[in-house]
C-alpha cells in the first residue's frame, strides 16, 4: 500500500477524461489515494473590476473539478479522492501539488487545444520540469491493449530508472516487459550526414554490450515478470512507436545517451510523447519519488555503483 498520491490533472478534456479514468486504476493497483487537480485563472488580459467576478470563474473551475472527482469515483468506487483546486497555468499547479505524489499523470492536450494537435503545452512542460514519474494519455488510444508494458533500453542513467518503472509497473499489473534496444549504422544514413568506413557489426556489438550491462543486472530481482528482448536496427523513436503498438504502456526515460546535461527532454522522448498510440511513461534519471521510496542511503549506494560500474567499462 503507498500512502502517497497519484496526482492527475484534469480539465473537462477528452484526454483529462481519459487521464481521470487511467490514474483512477493505477491509484487503486497501487492502494494510493487519487488527487485530482483542476486549475483555474482570469482568462482576460485586464484583471475584473470587482471581485464577484473573480469568484464566478473561481466557482467555474470548482464545478470543473466536481466533475473530475465524480469521473474518478464512477471509475473506482472504493478509492479516496482528494479534490485540489488551484489558481494559474495546469502546467504550474500540477508541478505545485506534486510534491508528495508518487506519480502525475496529464492528458495528451488540454481544453484549449487544436483538434489536429496531438500534444498540447502541458503534455510536454510537466514531464520535462517533474522530478517524478510522469504518464501521458493520449485522447484516443487503440482499442485491445495487451498485458505488456514497453520500455526502451540505451544504457543511459535515465534508461535504467525507466526500466525500474516499467518492471514495478509490470508487477502491479501482471503485464511482460518488452525491452527495445535501437541501433542504425551511421553509413546508412543518406546525404551529408552519412558516415562512411564504419563496422555495422561493430556497432552492433558496443550497443548490445551496453544494454546487457544496463538490463542484466535489474532483471535479478523480477525473476516472475516475463521479460522480451527486441534489438533492432531502426532509429530509436520509430523502433518505440512501432513496438508500442497494442501495449498498455510506453515508458522511456526523459533523455537518453548523447544529450546535454541541460536539456530538459530528448529527442526520442519528444518524438514518443507525439507519436505514441499508448500512453506514455516519462521516467527521469533523478526520480525524487524513487529516491524517497526507497530510501536515502539505499539511494545513493545505488546511484554510486552505478557510477563505479560505468567508470569501469568506460576505462576498460
Amino acid at each position: 500500500m503507498d500512502e502517497r498520491p497519484v496526482l492527475v490533472g484534469y480539465d473537462g478534456s477528452p484526454a483529462s477524461e481519459r487521464a481521470v479514468h487511467w490514474a483512477a486504476a493505477e491509484a487503486a493497483l497501487r492502494g494510493a489515494p487519487l488527487s485530482i487537480c483542476h486549475a483555474w485563472s482570469w482568462p482576460y488580459p485586464q484583471r475584473p473590476g470587482d471581485r464577484d467576478a473573480m469568484e464566478i470563474v473561481q466557482g467555474m473551475g470548482a464545478l470543473t473539478l466536481e466533475d473530475g472527482v465524480r469521473l474518478a469515483r464512477e471509475a473506482a468506487p472504493e478509492l479516496e479522492v482528494r479534490p485540489v483546486l488551484l489558481k494559474g497555468t495546469s502546467s504550474g499547479a500540477l508541478l505545485g501539488a506534486a510534491v508528495d505524489a508518487s506519480l502525475i499523470v496529464v492528458g495528451a492536450r488540454g481544453a484549449g487545444g487544436f483538434d489536429r494537435l496531438p500534444l498540447g503545452s502541458t503534455a510536454v512542460h510537466v514531464p520535462a520540469h517533474a522530478n517524478r514519474p510522469v504518464v501521458v494519455v493520449p485522447a484516443r488510444q487503440r482499442a485491445g491493449a495487451v498485458r505488456r508494458i514497453v520500455v526502451g533500453i540505451d544504457g543511459s542513467p535515465a534508461s535504467e530508472a525507466a526500466l525500474r518503472f516499467a518492471l514495478r509497473e509490470a508487477r502491479l499489473r501482471d503485464a511482460s516487459v518488452t525491452l527495445v534496444c535501437a541501433w542504425w549504422d551511421p553509413a546508412s544514413l543518406p546525404g551529408p550526414e552519412r558516415l562512411p568506413y564504419t563496422d555495422p557489426e561493430a556497432v552492433k556489438e558496443q550497443v548490445r554490450a551496453r544494454f546487457t550491462s544496463a538490463v542484466g543486472p535489474q532483471l535479478v530481482d523480477y525473476p516472475d515478470i516475463t521479460v522480451e528482448e527486441r534489438f533492432v536496427r531502426e532509429r530509436a523513436g520509430r523502433a518505440l512507436v512501432d513496438g508500442a503498438a497494442g501495449a498498455m504502456l510506453l515508458v522511456v526515460g526523459d533523455r537518453g545517451i548523447g544529450s546535454s546535461p541541460t536539456t530538459l527532454l530528448g529527442a526520442v522522448t519528444r518524438a514518443v510523447l507525439h507519436e505514441a498510440p499508448s500512453p506514455v511513461a516519462v521516467v527521469h534519471e533523478h526520480d525524487q519519488y524513487e529516491h524517497d521510496q526507497y530510501g536515502h542511503e539505499q539511494y545513493e549506494h545505488d546511484q554510486s555503483e552505478d557510477v563505479q560500474d560505468r567508470q569501469v567499462k568506460e576505462s576498460s
